[in-house]
Formats: structure tokens, sequence, C-alpha cells
């Protein structure tokens, strides 16, 4: 099982499980209204369920609230702001609510990072076991191999295959398994030719090869479609971060030539544009790195 995580939460995990049975009620409320949490534990391997979970999530939440609204109230009473504890807390529950929308997404983030990693060096996985099987090497000394490869989430899936075959369960069996339990399509679709080949007697040397040449197949149509994406992309680059704000700034000149405004207005209209195109060339990247092919290393 993986360790558990929650993000901004202050209090350690083994000390917020103890505590968060009160509200176990209020989080299986809560998990209601996250119909995916279920999966994304089980894919995240946290040995909890989600009721659990989303408790563990509230606590940290309320232990969260009250610590920054104690900053927010100390701030402000040192700066000499009215009502500072009443807009503390007025600023405090949006940031909270915020928080504990993350902490319940989290393990989907997790997941999708298993995902990402495991399709990654899925392929060259299977090159590896392809070149040991033409040698002769059985499959199990080939699982052990790769286990002990640096293959991220592949080699802990055959690692913990092979802890399973040597507990007396037989090849087929752990093979299907971990391929029913894993998040990952593409791994799931290998594992699962794989079982067949060897349930149907063929030679998984071939079974190996025809695996590989589909990824193979698949990552060229993933690459022809990042790169369709990434035309329209460039377009919105352009227009947002290049076009739009250079235009803007002519603007602002030849108004400026007309309307006499402060130097801090302008001052503040300069850095208002910088930020904003800031937040979008950051934003840029993030869609850029979202896009791209799982199934490239």
């Amino acid at each position: 099982m993986r360790k558990i995580k929650i993000p901004f939460s202050i209090l350690p995990i083994a000390f917020l499980g103890r505590i968060s049975g009160i509200f176990l009620g209020v989080g299986k409320k809560i998990e209601k209204n996250f119909p995916g949490l279920k999966v994304n534990i089980e894919h995240s391997e946290y040995n909890l369920n989600p009721a659990e979970y989303a408790s563990m999530c509230i606590t940290a939440s309320i232990v969260f609230f009250i610590f920054i609204n104690i900053l927010f109230s100390i701030f402000l009473f040192l700066i000499k702001i009215e009502n500072a504890i009443l807009l503390s807390v007025l600023v405090s529950i949006p940031i909270t609510l915020f928080i504990l929308i993350q902490q319940m997404l989290y393990p989907k983030l997790v997941a999708g990072r298993k995902i990402r990693d495991i399709e990654r060096n899925l392929l060259s996985a299977l090159q590896n076991i392809l070149v040991q099987l033409n040698s002769g090497v059985p499959l199990f000394n080939v699982l052990v191999s790769i286990s002990n490869e640096d293959y991220g989430e592949v080699s802990k899936q055959f690692a913990l295959a092979v802890k399973k075959i040597n507990a007396g369960i037989s090849q087929i069996e752990v093979l299907d398994q971990i391929a029913t339990k894993n998040p990952s399509l593409y791994f799931r679709r290998a594992i699962w030719q794989l079982v067949n080949g060897m349930k149907s007697g063929a030679d998984v040397g071939i079974v190996i090869r025809q695996i590989i040449s589909s990824l193979s197949e698949e990552q060229l149509i993933q690459i022809q479609r990042y790169g369709g994406q990434l035309n329209p992309l460039a377009m919105f680059y352009m227009l947002i971060t290049v076009i739009l704000p250079s235009l803007g700034i002519t603007f602002l000149i030849v108004i400026s030539s007309f309307i006499s405004s402060s130097e801090f207005i302008t001052k503040l209209i300069f850095w208002g544009m910088y930020v904003f195109v800031l937040f979008f060339q950051i934003m840029f990247i993030g869609i850029i790195k979202t896009r791209r092919p799982t199934l490239l290393e």
C-alpha cells in the first residue's frame, strides 16, 4: 500500500487518522458528492475507504481553517483593521473550502501520476521482456528481472506479481489480478493479451512482439494527435501573450496622451498586464504538459 498523503494537512497523518473518526458520518455524506473517489483511492493504493478519507480531509481542513484564521486575525490586528476577526473568518472560509476540494480530488491526481508513470515506461519494459524471452530466459525470471529494474510503477507492479507467485499463486492468475486492479488502460490491455496467449498455449515471445507493435502504433497516433492540438494552442498563445499585450500597450500610450492619469494608476495597469500575461504563460505550459502523449518516454 502507498503511504497516505493529504495536501495542506498540518497534522501528522497518523494522528489525523486517530481523531478523524468523529467526522466519519459527515465524511459518508460528503464522499457521495465525489462519485469517482472510491476508484481513485483504490488506484492510489490507499488503505482507506472513501468515508474514512473524506473524514480525514474534513479534519485537516478544520485545523487548517483555525490556523489560517488565527494568522489573518493577528495580521489584521497589527495593521489596525476594524472587525478583524469577522473579516479573517470571511477570508478563511472560501480558502478552506478550496483546500477541502483539493484534498478530496488528490487521490485522482495520484492515480493520474501513476497512470502516466506506467505508460511512460511500459513500452521499454515490454521490449526488455521480449529480448530476455528471445534469449531463452523463463517468464518468471523475466518478471523478477523487470521488478528489479528502474521502470517506475511498472517495476512495482511486476514486483507485486513476483511476490504473489512466490506465495504459490499461478502466473496466469497473478497477471490477471494485477491487470484488473491497474488504472492504466494500456497496461491492462497488454497484460490481458499476455494472459490470453498463455491460456491458449501460444508462444509468449510472439504475443509480446504483437503487444509492442500495437503500442508502437498507438504511440504514433498519440504523437499525430498531439501535433494537431499544438497548432491551435500556439495560435492561442500568440494571441493572448503577444498580440493583445502589444495592442494594449499601444492603446494605453495613445489614451494617456489625451487623458491625464496619475503615475500610480499607470503603473498599476502595466503591472496588471504583466500578471495577466504571466498567468497565461504558466497556464499554457500546464496545458502543453497535460496534453503530452502518455506513451512517450
